[in-house]
């Protein structure tokens, strides 16, 4: 019920919470509101009634759960590098294949060829398409943001209801769209600059000579066409502003 709604909300934060302790991922003030924004709005919005736990199990498990989940979601962004398809069929393969033992060996039945169907297509497009582009955006997001983003998903299924089923909005729904929307807005408006230090590299390129770039040349070059040579720069500090990413990480 409730209560189980509200713990599922768990997953985000412990995904964040590892990403951000155990990889190092970068965090800085705006992200952490708005992840706690993004949080808080999915809990307002499964907030049906006052939780109240059956017992201990139950919500420790769902809690075991979640932590579950955000280990796999760190851990998936450490290969998302590889093909996402590719990715997302063999977890798809792997988690189907356990599920269906285990239902198996507890007595369940098939179902008919028509139900099994149905289940593929809504498989097909609400978990591997979904979890295909899950994987992209850890690769290019990182895994505490991706995950914030995610947990906004039961805003978008309470939207839908509103406008397929014709239920009616509450206040707390509209609190929730409130926090979700500052959480995301503290996301998509991260900037943070910081000093910036490169060793001394070597590289061959293009170079145009002109009366402000003179050479001394071995092979008689007269300066009316354009030639590469190897050009070293020096060791080379500057401030720049800076968007994480998978392949430009640093320690803060």
């Amino acid at each position: 019920g409730a209560t189980a709604s509200l713990l599922l909300n768990l997953e985000a934060a412990l995904t964040a919470a590892i990403a951000w302790i155990a990889f190092r991922e970068n965090v800085d003030r705006g992200v952490l509101i708005g992840m706690v924004a993004i949080v808080a709005g999915g809990m307002v919005l499964s907030w049906e009634q006052v939780p109240r736990a059956g017992g201990v199990a139950g919500p420790l498990l769902i809690a075991a759960a979640c932590l579950g989940w955000a280990l796999d979601n760190n851990f998936t962004r450490r290969v998302s590098g590889g093909d996402a398809a590719t990715i997302a069929c063999l977890k798809g393969l792997i988690a189907g294949a356990v599920n269906l033992a285990l239902a198996l060996a507890q007595g369940a039945l098939l179902p008919r060829a028509g139900a099994i169907a149905a289940a593929a297509i809504v498989g097909f497009f609400g978990y591997g398409i979904s979890l295909a582009l899950f994987i992209v955006a850890l690769r290019g997001l990182g895994t505490a943001r991706t995950s914030a983003y995610f947990s906004i998903a039961p805003f978008f299924g309470a939207a839908v209801a509103l406008a397929v089923l014709g239920e009616q909005a509450t206040a707390l729904f509209w609190v929730a769209a409130a926090l979700m929307a500052l959480g995301v807005w503290l996301h998509v408006t991260e900037r943070h600059e910081h000093r910036h230090v490169h060793a001394p590299i070597e590289h061959a390129h293009v170079h145009v000579h002109d009366e402000h770039h003179s050479h001394e040349h071995d092979l008689g070059f007269d300066g009316g066409e354009p030639h590469s040579h190897p050009h070293r720069h020096s060791r080379l500090v500057h401030s720049h502003p800076h968007y994480p990413d998978l392949h430009h990480r640093h320690e803060h």
